[in-house]
C-alpha cells in the first residue's frame, strides 16, 4: 500500500485532556514550529529536547557507580551522555534519570552498551532522548519492578532501545505522563511469573511505533488512555493476551494501524482481548499470521476480530506518521529494531525466533534459561579521539571545518536547526561509514534488507559521491567526489519493493588522517 500521513490537529479529545489537567505543563501548541528530537522522531514525544545546549558527559568505564559511570552521567540534568567504552554495565540498584538528558548510546564503540542487573526509572525525566542502548533487568533485579518505568513526566522519546527481562513488566508508563514515543525498539522476554510487555496507562498520549514485542506472556501492551500503536510486530505472546483493550471502566482512545501479530509456539490467545465500549478504537490494516507454518501468509483482521469496543470510523487526530504497510513493518523490524547498529546475542536470537514465523520462541522465568544464557559478551572497541571533549571526534570536526580544540562549537547551530553536536549524533545513529578522500569504499547493504535476504539493491543519485552496485547486487561501491571533505550521502532501496528509501551517511576525511 502507499504511504499515508495522518494530520495533527487539536481535537475535542486533546482539548478535553488539557482542560482536565492531563497535559498540564507539558503541551506546547506551537508544534509545527518546533524541531523534532532528531530526524525521524515521530509520535507524541517527537519534540523532546534532551540535553540540547547543555554539557557533555563522557562515560569512561563500565562500573556501577562513581565518576565516569553511566549512573553518574544520568544523575544530573542538562547533559548529553556519550560513551568511550562498549560492553555490559552491571548494576545492583535501579538507575534514575534526571530531566533534560540525552543518552546517546550510538556513540559507544564496538558492540555498544547493555545495562544489566536491574531496571531504570525515567519518572520525572522530562525532555529526555534515549537512543541505541539496551536495558536488561534480570532475575536478580528488584522484585515487582519494571525494566523501564515512567510514573510521571513529559516529552520523552525512546529510539532503538532494547529492553528485556523485567520482573513486573518490561516497559510501563502509568500516571500523569504526557507525550511519550517508543519507536524502533525491542520489548522482550518479561520474566515469569509476571511476563508482561508493559502497561500503557495515561491520558497524555503515548506513541508506540515500529517496535517488536516478543516472548511476553501478556500485555503487548495493555492500554488505558490515549495510544497511537502503528507498524508494530508482536510475536509469541502467551495465554495472557496480546494487545489488551483497557479492561477498564475508564475511557481510552486508540489508533491501532498496520501492525503484525504473529503466533509463536506459546501463543494461546487472540490478538485483541478484554475490550468494552469504553475503549474507543480506530483500527485498520492489522495483519494476523496464526498458522505457525514458517511463512508470512496471514490475513487482515476483520472488525469482529477486535471484540467489543467503541468502534470509530475515522482515526483520531494524533501526530503525523510515515505509514508502512504490515509487510514493510515486518521487514523494518527484522532489520532495524532495537539497538541495531550492532546486534548483541540476545537481540539476534530474538530476531531469529521472529524469522522462524512460528517455529521458535520461549517465555522464560530466568534469563539464564534462554539460549542466550544472560546478556552474553559485547565487544568493547576503541572510541575516536575527541581532544576538546565536546562529544564530536577530531576527525569529524576537521572534515567539517570545526575546531577540535574548542568545545564551545558543539552548541553552535547548524543550518538544519540542530546543534553541531546533535548533527554528529544524528549522523551516527543511521547507516554510515567513514571514507578517505579520493579512495573508494565498498559497503555490504544486506544488513538492511530484513526479510529479503536474497534482495538486490538500487541506488539513488549520491550527493558528493558516485555509487554503483556490484554485479552480485548487494555491495555498494562508493567513490567520493574529488577533493571533497565533509558529509556525503546516498539512498538505497530494495529492487521491486515499495519500501521507503534508506539513506546512507558518509564522512569524507582527509587522506592520511587517522580514522578510528
Amino acid at each position: 500500500m502507499t504511504n499515508r500521513i495522518w494530520p495533527l490537529q487539536f481535537s475535542h479529545l486533546t482539548r478535553a485532556l488539557v482542560a482536565g489537567g492531563a497535559l498540564a505543563g507539558c503541551v506546547n501548541f506551537q508544534t509545527f514550529a518546533q524541531l523534532p528530537a532528531f530526524p525521524g522522531a515521530e509520535g507524541f514525544g517527537r519534540f523532546a529536547t534532551g540535553g540540547r545546549g547543555g554539557e557533555v558527559y563522557h562515560v569512561t568505564n563500565l562500573k556501577d557507580s562513581g565518576p565516569g559511570s553511566l549512573r553518574d552521567a544520568v544523575s544530573r540534568r542538562n547533559r548529553t551522555v556519550v560513551f568511550e567504552v562498549g560492553g555490559v554495565i552491571p548494576i545492583s540498584e535501579r538507575l534514575v534519570v534526571a530531566p533534560n538528558v540525552t543518552i546517546a548510546g550510538q556513540t559507544a564503540p564496538g558492540g555498544g552498551i547493555a545495562v544489566y542487573g536491574n531496571g531504570i526509572s525515567f519518572s520525572g525525566a522530562n525532555n529526555s532522548i534515549t537512543r541505541h542502548i539496551r536495558f536488561r533487568m534480570g532475575v536478580k533485579g528488584d522484585a515487582g519492578r519494571d525494566a523501564i518505568s515512567i510514573a510521571n513526566g513529559c516529552e520523552m522519546i525512546f529510539d532503538h532501545v532494547s529492553v528485556s527481562w523485567g520482573r513486573d513488566e518490561n516497559f510501563s508508563i502509568s500516571g500523569p505522563v504526557t507525550n511519550v514515543t517508543i519507536q524502533n525498539c525491542i520489548i522482550a522476554q518479561g520474566l515469569q511469573p509476571h511476563s508482561a510487555g508493559g502497561l500503557i496507562q495515561t491520558g497524555g498520549g503515548v506513541s508506540i511505533l515500529r517496535t517488536l514485542y516478543i516472548d511476553n506472556y501478556t500485555r503487548n501492551p495493555k492500554v488505558k488512555g490515549v495510544n497511537q500503536y502503528v507498524n508494530n510486530v508482536v510475536y509469541n505472546w502467551g495465554e495472557g493476551g496480546c494487545y489488551i483493550l483497557g479492561d477498564s471502566a475508564s475511557d481510552s482512545f486508540a489508533n491501532v494501524m498496520n501492525n503484525c501479530f504473529i503466533n509463536g509456539p506459546n501463543t494461546g490467545a487472540d490478538a485483541f482481548i478484554r475490550g468494552n465500549t469504553n475503549f474507543h478504537l480506530f483500527a485498520a490494516h492489522n495483519f494476523h499470521d496464526a498458522n505457525r507454518n514458517g511463512l508470512f501468509d496471514g490475513e487482515i483482521l476483520a472488525q469482529p476480530d477486535y471484540g467489543v469496543v467503541g468502534w470509530q470510523e475515522q482515526p483520531y487526530d494524533y501526530p503525523p506518521l510515515t505509514m508502512l504497510s504490515p509487510v514493510q513493518a515486518y521487514q523494518h523490524v527484522l532489520a532495524r529494531s532495537g539497538a541495531s547498529l550492532s546486534r548483541d546475542p540476545v537481540d539476534q536470537r530474538l530476531i531469529n525466533e521472529l524469522l522462524s514465523l512460528g517455529g521458535l520462541g520461549q517465555i522464560i522465568t530466568n534469563e539464564n534459561h534462554a539460549p542466550m544464557s544472560g546478556p552474553g559478551q559485547i565487544i568493547g572497541g576503541t572510541a575516536p579521539v575527541d581532544s576538546d571533549r565536546d562529544g564530536m571526534p577530531d576527525l569529524w570536526e576537521n572534515a567539517l571545518g570545526l575546531n577540535p580544540q574548542d568545545a564551545r562549537d558543539r552548541n553552535h547551530i547548524a543550518p538544519g536547526g540542530y546543534t553541531q553536536l546533535e548533527e554528529y549524533l544524528n549522523w551516527l545513529a543511521g547507516p554510515h561509514a567513514l571514507i578517505a578522500a579520493g579512495r573508494p569504499l565498498e559497503v555490504d547493504l544486506k544488513h538492511f534488507a530484513g526479510l529479503n535476504r536474497e534482495a538486490r539493491f538500487d541506488i539513488t543519485v549520491g550527493e558528493h559521491c558516485t555509487v554503483t552496485v556490484l554485479p552480485e547486487g548487494t555491495t555498494a561501491r562508493i567513490i567520493p567526489e574529488p577533493g571533497f571533505l565533509g558529509r556525503a550521502t546516498f539512498g538505497f532501496s530494495i529492487q521491486g519493493s515499495d519500501a521507503p528509501t534508506n539513506w546512507f551517511g558518509l564522512l569524507c576525511f582527509k587522506s592520511g588522517e587517522k580514522s578510528p
